[in-house]
């Protein structure tokens, strides 16, 4: 063996053992992996106001960590009564997680809306409410129908998973990103916040929260787009 492919091994070896880890993981074990450090750290940074800070911690978390495992295979309770077990989903999924007490950011549900009519073919988007069955018929006429509203919280039993792998962990508003696969492709905040404006001035508000989440939405049809290419030419 040459030295110079030795020393190739050596720098790639790393990397590739990375890789392989991040594959082999499930999201619920990767995020255990050190999480009290991060929740200390992150709690004291945003009790302290140092936003940049927090959100430093988050992103690291989410790139060196999160990124390439696979979400797990969790069972969701539909606001119609049915079940969703992600696996059933064949095709990318943007999952956002919220409360009922916790208020979307002006112009959220709307363009969330609006990207469900354009997208809704292409990628499935669900909306995951930490709250009990009571408060979903009205929060559900609020989405359109090409989005499903899901609902989990501590009292239920059956959802104590789901609440320990994504409530108590990154807690909410969140937005999970997800090839067909169930493979992370990204993480992030929701939305963008804005000040309550006039009626007539709350198109701005959309119009940054849509861009917001299709920048999210276009990781994960890039990544299925470049898959379906790819078995294309094999």
């Amino acid at each position: 063996m040459s030295y110079l492919f030795r020393l190739t091994i050596i720098i790639l070896f790393p990397f590739i053992a990375n890789c392989q880890i991040a594959d082999s993981l499930y999201f619920s074990n990767a995020i255990k992996i050190n999480f009290y450090k991060y929740k200390k750290e992150s709690t004291l940074a945003f009790a302290t106001g140092d936003v940049e800070r927090g959100q430093f911690l988050f992103d690291s978390l989410v790139q060196h960590r999160l990124i390439g495992t696979t979400f797990d295979n969790l069972t969701l309770k539909k606001s119609s009564g049915s079940r969703l077990k992600l696996s059933s989903i064949q095709k990318p999924l943007f999952l956002i997680t919220y409360a009922s007490w916790c208020v979307p950011n002006q112009g959220e549900i709307p363009a969330l809306n609006k990207l469900a009519r354009k997208y809704g073919k292409d990628v499935k988007i669900v909306v995951l409410f930490w709250d009990r069955k009571d408060k979903m018929k009205k929060l559900k006429r609020r989405f359109s129908h090409k989005i499903t509203v899901c609902y989990a919280h501590e009292y239920y039993k059956t959802d104590a998973r789901t609440v320990a792998a994504l409530k108590h962990t990154l807690g909410f508003p969140t937005s999970y990103f997800l090839d067909a696969d169930r493979k992370i492709v990204d993480i992030r905040r929701c939305g963008v916040f804005t000040k309550p404006v006039a009626k007539e001035q709350s198109q701005k508000s959309l119009a940054l929260n849509y861009n917001s989440f299709l920048d999210g939405l276009s990781t994960i049809i890039a990544s299925h787009d470049a898959k379906k290419e790819h078995a294309n030419t094999d």
